[in-house]
């Protein structure tokens, strides 16, 4: 027998069958309080599993550029979906997450396990924005705690460290430690760095847009990250650098796509996406714009291993046609790797006495906070001078100031003036070392052979 009992005609609720009109009428009252609160949820459309509503709901919605996309999907889909996928949005309790997290932490390190939530803290945002969830279950239920990555100090190389590095590099690329080391460039800036960003008459350089590779190897333009721009002061000695490499290897023209690789199929795509032509500082042998992962593990390694920072631990083989190569496998050392320059050059800045605010623009943070979590190590004298400011401060000799209607005001100003009679003081200043301070707050007087 079929569901005798319905409601209906409640504004943007879709109607909805009972067995029983007692059924009925309760759910008819919570429902009108719910929409006059603007909390209604249909328990129906909670009832979709997290998969279901990642797939066909959220990501086809989403708009990010291809450099955060392809990581995200990857994560979303190896360890979200997989883990949590098959949980329908209102069954995920406080004990759903309390499992993903322990499985979630046994899959990845903390630093992704807690890229990974915020991911997953996203997408039920989207759910409860989409009337699927009353409230994020994440942020609900607070005995549920959120990955944490373990805080590593950023690492900074000494000064014999960087040249020796530099020195392993084909000399075409040395200028890529330069501008890391001077600018504090993030790789994907250096290797989009161009000609027209240098202004030697102003004396600083303007990083307006970063190389990057999308999943399918497709290599495009964009903002640096954050869509922030930036300008940076351009040393003396780093501008003859410039100068030097860009004569000696001449700037190569490039023209890619902005912000996406994929061809467009709107106008307004075909707008975004237009292709902006520069001439790139650096650039391969083969006159190409420079694509990381080979860069990375055909030259900078190699130089790290002439450097003896890392080591090689074996060897991998493959075949192309034919043909078969051997090449290097080196010790893992993330580290140690280009990023390593812009921390370098934060230490310099910091030692230096620059600020945190002028650091943080250079570096193109968000805010000062950022730079100042990341790199307030580097400031081992940070307070040094106030403290100093503080000593001086305390040690001068100076009266003891006190109040007019003091007690003690009329005292000290007698003892001052007989003090001066007898030459045994020249001056206020020398007083104060004939004062001192009782356990009780009040102002001792010690002249002696007063």
């Amino acid at each position: 027998m079929g569901q005798r009992y319905r409601v209906k005609g409640i504004p943007g609720v879709p109607d909805r069958s009972f067995d029983t009109s007692e059924d009925a009428k309760q759910w008819l009252a919570t429902a009108q309080t719910d929409t006059k609160r603007g909390e209604f949820v249909d328990p129906r459309d909670s009832g979709i599993l997290l998969a279901e509503y990642i797939e066909n709901h959220w990501w086809p919605g989403r708009s990010d550029e291809p450099s955060t996309a392809a990581p995200m999907r990857s994560r979303i889909w190896n360890h979200i979906i997989p883990l949590l996928g098959a949980t329908t949005l209102r069954d995920i309790d406080a004990s759903a997450l309390r499992s993903f997290k322990t499985d979630l932490l046994a899959r990845v390190d903390d630093s992704t396990a807690e890229v990974i939530w915020i991911h997953l803290t996203t997408i039920l945002n989207a759910a409860v924005d989409d009337k699927r969830l009353l409230k994020n279950p994440v942020k609900v239920h607070r005995t549920v705690k959120a990955p944490k990555r373990t805080q590593k100090k950023a690492k900074a190389w000494a000064r014999p460290v960087v040249d020796a590095v530099r020195m392993g590099l084909q000399e075409r690329y040395r200028f890529a430690v330069d501008i890391g080391l001077g600018l504090g460039l993030r790789q994907g800036e250096a290797f989009g760095l161009a000609e027209e960003d240098f202004d030697f008459k102003a004396g600083v350089v303007r990083v307006r847009r970063q190389l990057r590779w999308d999943a399918k190897g497709r290599p495009y333009f964009c903002l640096p990250k954050g869509g922030k721009t930036r300008v940076v002061p351009l040393s003396p000695v780093l501008a003859h650098r410039a100068r030097a490499h860009m004569r000696r290897f001449p700037p190569v023209e490039c023209t890619l796509p902005w912000r996406n690789p994929e061809p467009p199929t709107t106008r307004l795509e075909e707008r975004q996406r237009k292709p902006i032509t520069v001439r790139l500082v650096l650039s391969t042998s083969q006159g190409n714009r420079i694509l990381y992962r080979t860069w990375n593990e055909r030259s900078w390694k190699p130089a790290l291993v002439s450097a003896g920072v890392i080591r090689v631990v074996g060897e991998k083989v493959q075949k192309y046609g034919g043909r078969v190569r051997a090449y290097p496998v080196f010790e893992l050392s993330r580290e140690d790797m280009f990023h390593v320059l812009r921390h370098t050059y934060a230490s310099v800045q910091l030692d230096a006495g620059e600020s945190i605010v002028s650091l943080s623009e250079w570096l193109g943070h968000a805010s000062p906070k950022i730079t100042l979590d990341h790199y307030a190590h580097f400031m081992p004298g940070a307070g040094r001078r106030g403290l100093a400011a503080m000593d001086s401060w305390l040690i001068q000799d100076q009266l003891p100031k006190v109040p007019e209607k003091s007690p003690a005001t009329r005292t000290i100003k007698e003892i001052f003036l007989k003090a001066q009679v007898k030459g045994m003081v020249a001056s206020a200043d020398n007083l104060k070392a004939k004062y001192k301070e009782t356990s009780r707050g009040g102002l001792a007087v010690n002249v002696v052979e007063c």
